[in-house]
């Protein structure tokens, strides 16, 4: 392709072309385009360890931007830390002394860890350190410090002056008798207590451009207000939007073309409904895609662990940081750049075949890139070359990297416990030449200690096993007297050569059935068990090249 996804059907190349030709026919767009570029824009509140299914909404966001830039689109992906939000909801994995801080901003509130500035900086900053090992290009904003530096003063002014206005918004979404369609839109940091959760704004002076407000003890089940009444300026971080609000006027202020969100803030008449309503009619601004004036749009789906919904304030799920404990993060960004935004993500890594199925698909669209497999469907084709391009983390070299298959992999770890040996082993199986550079070394390497990590403690039980180091009684007592001798046939056969290979293998196997009589899955079953003592396991030809033509001969030398 002389330009990347020039003709792709990848969702996130068609979402380029889509918010291009918005801002070709919006003159407001247009104009914010030619100033900022195209901003691609997420947040999310650092209220505890954040899971992987925000991690999707931020790779989503991140593969929209490179299928921008690699149209020559001038675009960013900014992701902002919504530190400024309240403590609202106490996470179980927290030491109880937190209680006390319900009610004020995570980013005033200290980090569980030694070594960062707050609560909010800890856990966001905990992801972002992965970004690179994921391959996300983000500028990294905070929105109290958007606060802070009056970005948002304009705004805050805007909405105050139009507060009738945005409480009739919330009139027509919201439930009967919500605060929000009575209160000023607005937040102020309590100046005695420092709570932010638990005040009242209930007037708004346009003249001195000042709020009164009160720090009510019993505004809500979660925080106990102080009581103090106040007048403040809203503005350099005093203060701060509800969150719906907050989501609109951040999109003029930061030049939003792009924020897609999961599926929860879509619902009919849910946050979105709001948002742009108030985008739309107060700050005469375009909701970003996919929203239009007028209409939401699509979300994104949920990416849920064993069909069970995450949650970052309840402390529920897998961590965006912890996933990589499963699966490395380029196949977990492949996942994600592969599957449709609006397709639900299931995916249960412990005890599952889904890691295996996700190396398998991996490896093909990876085989295909490279020329090495090809689809009859040429535009199938072009798009899995495209999906390998835009989930594909460092840069892509010329030559296909060693594929090693992941089950294959797994056994092989089992066998020799060791990556030195188990390269070795690959070396002598001919899955890799001698002469491997130390980049593709590493690269199996990686998967290696992956496989290794999996089939000790993720992998369902009739992927893992134990070699025997010498035949067990009570395994010999399960065979028959044809199998004892075919086995032993067998051993003899290959201590009398240096080294087989395993098409040898195979046609020793077919002659010793064939002698014996027996049936191919009764030799099979044998072997296994005396080999493993377990009725199945990988392709025995392969199991004894993993495990040495000599060790398999001196294992099978002790059935009795």
């Amino acid at each position: 392709m002389t330009e990347k996804g020039k003709n792709s059907l990848h969702w996130a190349d068609r979402i380029a072309d889509i918010v291009k030709k918005r801002a070709q026919v919006d003159p407001i767009l247009k104009k914010v385009v030619r100033e900022k570029g195209y901003i691609v824009y997420d947040e999310k509140t650092p209220s505890g360890k954040i899971h992987i299914g925000a991690g999707r909404g931020w790779m989503i966001h991140d593969s929209i931007a490179k299928a921008m830039r690699d149209k020559g689109m001038k675009a960013k992906f900014i992701l902002s830390s919504d530190d400024i939000d309240p403590f609202d909801k106490f996470n179980k994995d927290l030491d109880p002394k937190y209680k006390k801080y319900l009610g004020i901003p995570f980013r005033n509130m200290p980090s569980p860890v030694k070594g960062y500035d707050s609560f909010a900086d800890y856990y966001f900053l905990e992801c972002i350190q992965k970004f690179e090992e994921y391959g996300i290009e983000a500028e990294i904003q905070s929105t109290g410090k958007a606060y802070e530096k009056g970005w948002l003063n304009r705004t805050i002014k805007t909405a105050l002056d139009n507060a009738g206005k945005i409480q009739e918004i919330y009139t027509r979404f919201s439930r009967k008798g919500s605060i929000a369609t009575k209160r000023l839109p607005i937040n102020p940091i309590c100046e005695k207590c420092g709570k932010i959760g638990t005040t009242y704004a209930y007037k708004w002076d346009p003249d001195t451009e000042t709020i009164k407000y009160r720090c009510e003890p019993n505004m809500v089940d979660w925080a106990k207000g102080c009581g103090y009444e106040g007048e403040t300026s809203p503005y350099n971080g005093s203060a701060k939007f509800p969150w719906k609000v907050e989501w609109a006027a951040k999109w003029p202020t930061i030049g939003v073309a792009v924020e897609i969100a999961g599926k929860d803030h879509f619902t009919h008449g849910g946050s979105r409904s709001v948002a742009i309503a108030i985008s739309d009619e107060i700050f005469n601004y375009p909701p970003p895609y996919p929203s239009t004036r007028k209409e939401t749009g699509k979300a994104y789906e949920f990416f849920t662990i064993g069909g069970r919904k995450m949650s970052t304030s309840k402390g529920m799920g897998v961590s965006f940081t912890d996933m990589t404990s499963y699966a490395p993060a380029n196949l977990l960004r492949y996942l994600l750049v592969k599957t449709r935004p609006h397709a639900t993500i299931d995916f249960d890594p412990v005890g599952t075949n889904k890691i295996i199925l996700l190396y398998e698909s991996y490896d093909r669209t990876e085989r295909i890139y490279y020329g090495k497999e090809h689809i009859q469907n040429k535009k199938e084709e072009e798009h899995e070359k495209r999906v390998y391009e835009l989930s594909h983390v460092s840069r892509i070299t010329k030559t296909m990297p060693p594929q090693i298959p992941f089950t294959y992999a797994s056994a092989l770890m089992q066998v020799t416990k060791d990556t030195n040996m188990a390269i070795d082993a690959l070396i002598g199986t001919g899955h890799i030449k001698k002469s491997i550079s130390q980049e593709d070394r590493n690269h199996v390497i990686t998967r290696l200690n992956y496989a290794k990590k999996w089939a000790h403690e993720f992998a369902p039980p009739e992927y893992k096993f134990i070699i025997n180091k010498t035949i067990p009684k009570t395994t010999s007592d399960k065979l028959q007297d044809a199998e004892i001798s075919a086995l032993k046939k067998f051993q003899k056969k290959i201590s009398s050569k240096e080294e087989y290979t395993e098409d040898e293998y195979q046609q020793i196997i077919k002659e010793i059935i064939d002698e014996q009589a027996i049936a191919p899955k009764s030799f099979y079953r044998a072997a296994y068990l005396a080999i493993l003592n377990k009725e199945h396991g990988p392709k025995l030809t392969s199991l004894i090249k993993m495990l040495g033509q000599k060790e398999t001969a001196r294992v099978l030398s002790t059935l009795k």
